[in-house]
């Protein structure tokens, strides 16, 4: 909505029932609102009013036109309304198999790897039907979460239906499996929305050292046709690593090797999986008042994580499964999001109701708290 847009204000025996959301995501500058996926800086005409408002200034002294913006923008929200059971899907993780063929220091997979697990055929066709209902609101479908996506011999066709059906394809992979016979397959049926590739270093004896598999070689030339070849409106090569001297020097020679190309490089540390891993970055401290999640958005209002069998988990941290929300073998994407499970979970996750000690979000560097909890660095 444009900002100077004046909208009428809420009649005065109204507005003792609005509140502000329980959920807005506060920072210094700016607030987040999940729910609309609006967000609101510090220049903006609202944000003062807002502000006022959290100190506890009532209603009644709020300008007409700003408190009828923000009563549409919903940033107010009636007192009785239960948001908990309410979301905004814009991401889901649909992982087809469980199955991956690199073991890398930074990710659970090294230290624990999984069953062997197929996603049926007719639970994706289904699970695909409804989320097409989502069409307006999504900005990716990602094909994995702690697989390889290209492992599975259905990869290509998966990612037809998906184009087919309008939906925003999305891909992390190592493209070990992404060979030039793929890509040009999937591009006869249109581009994927996103791809980003984990490539860490150029040195061979490192790759295979730090992933458990000597890749390198096959990985190079399958990212060397993908530079010439996009496959996706947007592409990069994301170069994991420690935060030290060692992870920059290659992220450089990386950003060299791909420079001019649709790729772009992104430079980022590792951190601890909530607690999974003793390594990278990792809060200085457990949270104590959770405030939400800030991990691409927040993941228990925004995101849906599907497992192989249709489990559906509250986050991608989430390896061993500890925080099951839904079934789609049973239940619908809606049944699922709109549940019990899901609403108690974003609860906890927003301090609204107290989470347990022990709750996967205290350990989390993604969580938003009060006080505000430092990072650890990686290379500490």
């Amino acid at each position: 909505m444009d900002p100077t847009t004046r909208t009428a204000s809420p009649p005065e025996e109204g507005r003792e029932t609005l509140t502000l959301s329980q959920y807005l995501e506060w920072e210094e500058f700016r607030v987040h609102n999940p729910h609309t996926n609006l967000s609101l800086e510090s220049g903006d005409a609202a944000w003062g009013p807002l502000r006022e408002i959290l100190a506890g200034a009532p209603l009644s002294m709020i300008d007409p036109s700003i408190l009828g913006r923000i009563t549409s923008e919903r940033w107010l929200v009636d007192r009785s309304a239960d948001l908990s059971t309410r979301y905004h899907l814009r991401l889901v993780s649909l992982e087809t198999v469980t199955t991956c063929n690199q073991k890398c220091y930074f990710c659970p997979v090294s230290i624990a790897p999984r069953e062997d697990v197929e996603m049926p055929p007719a639970l994706f066709d289904r699970i695909l039907d409804q989320l097409t209902a989502y069409r307006s609101t999504l900005e990716g479908v990602f094909l994995q979460s702690y697989n390889e996506p290209t492992i599975d011999r259905r990869f290509v066709p998966q990612c037809h239906q998906l184009l087919d059906a309008q939906l925003p394809v999305a891909i992390l992979t190592n493209a070990s499996g992404l060979t030039p016979k793929r890509v040009d397959e999937i591009l006869t049926r249109g581009k994927l929305r996103y791809i980003a590739v984990n490539l860490s270093t150029l040195d061979r004896a490192r790759y295979a050292a730090d992933r458990g598999a000597d890749h390198l070689v096959n990985v190079l030339r399958n990212v060397d046709y993908l530079s010439k070849n996009p496959i996706a409106t947007e592409m990069r090569i994301v170069v994991l690593g420690q935060g030290d001297d060692t992870h920059r020097s290659d992220f450089d020679a990386i950003r060299e090797r791909y420079d001019g190309t649709p790729f772009a490089v992104t430079f980022h540390t590792v951190m601890d999986r909530a607690g999974y891993l003793d390594l990278g970055a990792k809060p200085a401290a457990p949270h104590v008042r959770l405030r939400g999640c800030d991990n691409i958005g927040s993941r228990p209002i925004q995101h849906l994580h599907i497992t192989p069998a249709g489990l559906c988990v509250l986050c991608c941290q989430d390896y061993d499964e500890n925080y099951v929300v839904g079934d789609l073998s049973r239940s619908s994407i809606d049944e699922v999001m709109s549940g019990p499970e899901m609403a108690r979970m974003r609860r906890w996750a927003y301090g609204i109701e107290e989470a347990p000690d022990n709750f996967i979000c205290r350990n989390c560097v993604f969580a938003k708290s009060e006080p505000i909890v430092g990072r650890t660095p990686a290379s500490e």
